[in-house]
């Protein structure tokens, strides 16, 4: 195990990841709104944020990406969940900053339910328009 700095070698892999663990956590959204987010992953999201990846031998499994103290990103392969890779990534950056922020989904009870466990709190909730649900955005402090 080993959690390193994304090098642009992973894209491939990380929007791979991103994809099959999206498809699960949020099958409510739209095909064509996935399809475009996939897209922005690729050429915006992954290449300006500071992202690091866990590896299993020598296999990309698992990522995070931020923005400052907001996770942009939070995605392991659905094969790997409940194995302590999306805890140990957030570990990690929360080594870093002292507050941190996401948004979820909150019809994505997966991603709720890791983000309740580790102790992040509902700061306010608000209907994104882009994919026609609601998003909570949460906030955890050491």
């Amino acid at each position: 195990m080993m959690i390193r700095k994304y090098k642009e070698t992973d894209l491939e892999t990380v929007v791979d990841i991103w994809y099959k663990s999206s498809t699960l956590a949020h099958p409510f959204l739209k095909p064509d709104f996935v399809e475009k987010v996939k897209k922005d992953m690729h050429d915006i999201y992954i290449p300006n944020s500071e992202t690091w990846v866990y590896e299993e031998a020598g296999k990309v499994v698992g990522f995070i990406g931020m923005i400052e103290n907001e996770i942009g990103g939070l995605f392991v392969l659905p094969d790997q969940h409940s194995k302590g890779i999306g805890t140990k990534l957030v570990d990690l950056i929360s080594e870093i900053h002292d507050e941190l922020e996401v948004e979820v989904f909150k019809k994505n009870k997966i991603g709720r339910a890791f983000y309740d466990k580790y102790g992040f709190k509902l700061i306010k909730e608000y209907f994104d328009e882009a994919s026609r649900h609601s998003v909570l955005r949460l906030n955890f402090r050491q």
